[in-house]
């Protein structure tokens, strides 16, 4: 007990002084952020995450890294998460961390956000007027977080940055996904990021605990545990405290009831500061915590109560009017908490926030229902009265929150909805929708006078305006409901957009609201929705809002119905119906001057143009598009039309000028942060390099694709494009794998043949090159009998060429006999149907055509000579290559042509060589071997005449026997019969065989006998 007394004596002895000077253990954690800031002063981007619970120390070890990287020279900007009632202010950390970089670095930050000051000014308002948001972007806020990453690698490049963003727990989910987008991108430049957050309060439904399983696998980034303190480490911290040694039974007492969190220690000795000491401290935390508070003088227990209810940081200016104490009253109230190591003030800014948040969070639970209403009235109030109390970035959403929490419904609407206007064009839509859903919960107990007064031009500009007069018309629930659903899509929350358009389309169902415009407006967007989640392919909802506007006058909304339709109809049945809708939607977006509704429209209009065969007119079409929406500054259509405009030149077979082009709206979408287009144009590039056959290339360029998209559709293309290099270079199980997950990536409830044909194609592919002939006749039949719509030729032809080429491969196989009839009269089916609009195509026929007659056995070096001719000026190297393998081969088996037969396989031989093609490589080189012909420009001394003892693969005479019969299907009991030899024996000899052909089965083993004549004398 002594001890005990003499402990008391000495804590009365610091008054109010409780932070430990002395920063007590954590040494392993700070070197892995020292060391951390090393390797990115090296040049190398890093990031992590502190976690630990409330109170457990992450602010003082961050505290500590802070002094440390400046003192090595670096540039640290700070940013927390604010807590603001229920609401997060969109944007916030990154928001106060770029001040903190302008106030740092003023012309350095400007010169690195050159050009793009407007869309940064959503983020930073000091730097420019940010303009309005167009409701139809989708690439709005993936250009936003673009430009953002740019514009921190920038600063990054010459010297060090440390970015830290504290209180993830409490971000916005614009934030949340702001983060998420730095951390996945950050490539390059001298800087570190580093986030805090509250482990203990991720529960199981925290919107943080997505983020963190995301970021958990990327390996980039390290995650740093912060656990309690030990006893040892308590000692030296109640040692620092004190400013001498505690005595043990202290130490033992403040171990066991702070449990090891620092923040606890410091609350126990100032409690104990407070008293006498006689009595024991209460059991509860919340009252652990309110010592201090209640120590204070009346005067500062107010404005503490007052500044919890205000948000993590309240401004001194509007906690004077809050306050509603006089100057001096206030400064000595704030004096006196500052001094009790309560409050601090803000270091970059005028104003006052807790030391913890956990003392806020208990003084604000302290808190009578009655009383917090009354000082969240108080804070709007005074906002109202004085607009600049705040921030402009964080005013309306303040003014928005504290009427909300006043419990005024006729002050809370107008103020939510100029929330979520602020929000919506800071692009920060997941902070509009919630804002939106909170208008929505207040309609009703708004009164009626209030709601008449507001105007969907104000507030709501999803719905385009149809006939009503904007000064008169009132806003309405249906406006909130498409405003909310345009919202949800745009940051992502489709499920919750869906839902939202069904809850309109029922009032919109009833006696109440009958209005077919609106109502055709929200089936267009069910049927973007469904397309997008992959519940359909939303003809059905285009169908309905098509029979809605049938009949009335022209209207923006008729224009975008129509427009919808067309698009649905280029991607899925590209045929006059298509076309007739896309000129509709033209002639009605001009009629009503929706000129971007007409833009689309027109670009959608050249793309069909292009699939019907009016290809130059088509073409021009499209890039008078491109040019205007470049010169409207629209330039998420703009990319548009470089993607459309892409993929109609490689259609045409102009695979050059397509990767010209893409490289400009490259250069576009990266100079306009058009991340999600830029995907688009990727995977429309790499198709093109495949056919040039740049393949290492259009590899480099999937991969990527895959590493910076999200989009379910280019990460399809960028499978398929790996796949498809895969098979052509014989690695099968890459292939399989990328198959797997270009299936897995889109479903199959919105079959869009520009990505179903491309994937049967490279699925008949891989069957052919595995030796699976029923597999390729299957999805041959399958492909078949759906038909090709117009303008869908680009994908058939390279699939029926592949089946085709395995049935003449297969040809005098007895296990292929049975289905080669139906098969290959399929092939013909196919090509009865399939147009040839360009000469790639043509020699795509060609080839077909001659694959078709080696399937029958009546093929003609003349005809196989006309196919090289085709493909010769096309400057498409692989099948230019395979045309000369099977030319050179008819050569041989016709005879008399040896010299001619050498040139074609030693041209051959290098395409395939120079594209990395194993199978066609090794098909040229065997078909040489057999033939004697070298491969080499000096071929040298001629070969003996003489039949060798083994082939070119190195079968002996009796595995060939073997292989004769593997090929005829029998089973190695019938080959062991046949043959006088066990089972056993024959078992080996069929291993040895595989391993020599390097196949990996018997069918495989088959096919490459008789494609390669194995079995027939050689020539």
């Amino acid at each position: 007990m002594s001890d005990r007394r003499g402990a008391c004596a000495m804590l009365g002895a610091v008054e109010t002084r409780s932070v430990s000077p002395v920063f007590v253990g954590r040494a392993g954690e700070l070197t892995a952020l020292t060391e951390a800031l090393s390797r990115a002063t090296a040049g190398e981007p890093q990031a992590l995450l502190v976690a630990g619970e409330a109170g457990v120390g992450k602010t003082r070890l961050v505290e500590e890294f802070r002094d440390a990287a400046r003192a090595a020279g670096a540039v640290v900007a700070l940013g927390g998460c604010v807590e603001l009632g229920a609401d997060g202010l969109p944007f916030a950390p990154f928001s106060t961390a770029l001040r903190t970089l302008r106030r740092l670095l003023p012309g350095e930050l400007t010169a690195a956000a050159d050009g793009h000051e407007g869309e940064l000014a959503r983020l930073l308002p000091e730097l420019g007027d940010p303009g309005g948001a167009d409701a139809g972007d989708e690439d709005a806020t993936a250009r936003l977080f673009e430009l953002t990453v740019r514009l921190l690698e920038r600063l990054a490049a010459d010297r060090t940055l440390v970015l830290v963003l504290e209180d993830l727990h409490w971000a916005d989910t614009s934030t949340r996904h702001l983060l998420t987008y730095l951390l996945r991108t950050l490539r390059r430049g001298r800087i570190v990021v580093v986030a805090t957050y509250r482990a203990d309060d991720i529960h199981r439904r925290h919107p943080l605990r997505p983020l963190l399983a995301e970021l958990d696998r990327m390996r980039t980034i390290r995650r740093i545990e912060l656990s309690r303190f030990t006893r040892a480490e308590v000692h030296r911290q109640l040692t620092g405290i004190l400013a001498a040694e505690p005595a043990p039974g202290l130490v033992d007492e403040i171990f066991d009831r702070s449990d090891g969190n620092a923040f606890f220690v410091e609350e126990l000795v100032a409690s104990r500061s407070c008293g006498d000491g006689a009595h024991p401290l209460s059991d509860s935390l919340r009252d652990l915590l309110l010592v201090r508070v209640e120590a204070l003088p009346e005067p500062a227990q107010r404005v503490a109560r007052i500044i919890a209810e205000g948000g993590s940081t309240v401004e001194h200016g509007l906690l004077a009017a809050v306050s509603r104490l006089t100057e001096d009253e206030l400064i000595e109230a704030l004096r006196a908490a500052v001094g009790a190591n309560l409050l601090l003030a803000v270091p970059d800014g005028d104003g006052y926030r807790f030391r913890h948040s956990l003392v806020r969070e208990a003084v604000s639970d302290d808190l009578l229902p009655g009383e917090r209403s009354r000082l969240n009235r108080r804070y709007a109030e005074a906002l109202e009265a004085d607009p600049g109390l705040v921030r402009p970035d964080e005013r309306a959403t303040r003014l928005a929150t504290y009427w909300y929490h006043a419990h005024d419904p006729a002050k809370a609407l107008p103020a939510v909805l100029d929330a979520s206007v602020a929000t919506r064009k800071r692009h920060a839509y997941a902070e509009q929708l919630r804002l939106l859903e909170r208008a929505m919960e207040l309609w009703d107990e708004a009164p009626a006078e209030i709601r008449a007064g507001l105007r969907p031009i104000d507030y709501a500009e999803s719905y385009p305006a149809c006939g009503c007069d904007p000064e008169t018309t009132p806003l309405r629930h249906l406006d909130l409901l498409a405003e909310a659903a345009v919202a949800a899509r745009l940051c992502g929350e489709r499920e919750r957009a869906l839902k939202i358009g069904k809850m309109a389309l029922r009032l919109l169902d009833g006696d109440d609201e009958h209005d077919p415009l609106r109502a055709a407006w929200f089936w267009a967007e069910q049927a973007r929705l469904q397309s997008n989640l992959g519940r359909g392919d939303g003809w059905a909802e285009i169908s309905r809002a098509q029979e809605l506007v049938k009949g009335l006058p022209p209207s923006a909304v008729h224009a975008t119905v129509l427009a919808g339709a067309a698009g649905w109809g280029m991607l899925r049945k590209p045929g006059p119906e298509a076309l007739a809708a896309a000129e509709r939607a033209v002639e009605y977006a001009r009629l009503v001057k929706a000129e971007a509704t007409e833009l689309n429209a027109r670009l959608t209009l050249g793309t069909i143009m292009v699939a019907a065969g009016e290809r130059e007119a088509g073409l021009a079409e499209m890039h008078a598009v491109r040019e205007r929406t470049t010169a409207l500054g629209q330039f998420h259509e703009a990319a548009r039309a470089h993607i459309n405009i892409v993929s109609a030149l490689e259609s045409l077979g102009r695979s050059a000028e397509a990767v010209e082009l893409a490289d400009a709206g490259l250069e576009l979408t990266r100079t306009r942060g058009l991340v999600e287009s830029a995907g688009w144009i990727r995977g429309n590039r790499a198709e093109s390099l495949f056919s040039l056959g740049r393949w290492d290339e259009a590899r480099a360029e999937a991969e990527g694709l895959l590493a910076s998209v999200t989009s379910t559709k280019p990460r399809v293309s960028a499978h398929v494009r790996l796949a498809q290099i895969a098979v052509a270079r014989g690695e099968t199980a890459t292939a399989a794998h990328h198959l797997d997950e270009a299936r897995a990536v889109y479903g199959g409830r919105d079959p869009i043949p520009q990505y179903t044909l491309p994937l049967a194609c490279v699925d008949v592919a891989a069957a052919a090159a595995e030796g699976r002939l029923a597999d390729v006749r299957a999805r041959l039949a399958a492909v078949a009998e759906a038909g090709f719509p117009p303008g869908t030729h680009r994908y058939a032809w390279p699939l029926v060429l592949v089946a085709v080429t395995a049935e003449a491969d297969s040809r005098g196989l007895p296990a292929a006999e049975e289905g080669r009839a139906e098969a290959l009269a399929a092939v013909r089916r196919c090509v009865r149907a399939l147009a040839a609009p360009a000469p790639v195509w043509a020699a795509h026929s060609a080839q077909v055509g001659e694959e078709l007659a080696r399937a029958e056995g009546r093929e003609t070096a003349a005809r196989w000579a006309e196919v090289v001719e085709a493909w010769t000026p096309l400057g498409r190297p692989h099948p230019l290559a395979r045309a000369r393998h099977r030319l050179a081969d008819a050569l041989l088996a016709e005879g008399g042509r040896r010299d001619e037969a050498a040139a074609l396989l030693r041209q051959a031989r290098a395409a395939a060589v120079a594209l990395g093609a194993r199978p066609l490589r090794e098909d040229v080189e065997l078909l040489a071997a057999r033939a004697r012909i070298s491969l080499t420009d000096d071929p040298g001394p001629a070969a003996p005449d003489t039949e060798p003892e083994a082939d070119a693969f190195g079968l002996t005479p009796r595995e060939q026997d073997v292989l004769r019969l593997v090929a005829a299907g029998r089973t190695n009991r019938q080959i062991a019969e046949e043959l006088f030899i066990s089972p056993k024996t024959a078992s080996v000899h069929v291993s040895h065989i595989l391993a020599k052909l390097g196949v990996s089965g018997r069918g495989e083993a088959a096919a490459l006998a008789h494609r390669l004549h194995l079995l027939a004398a050689p020539r």
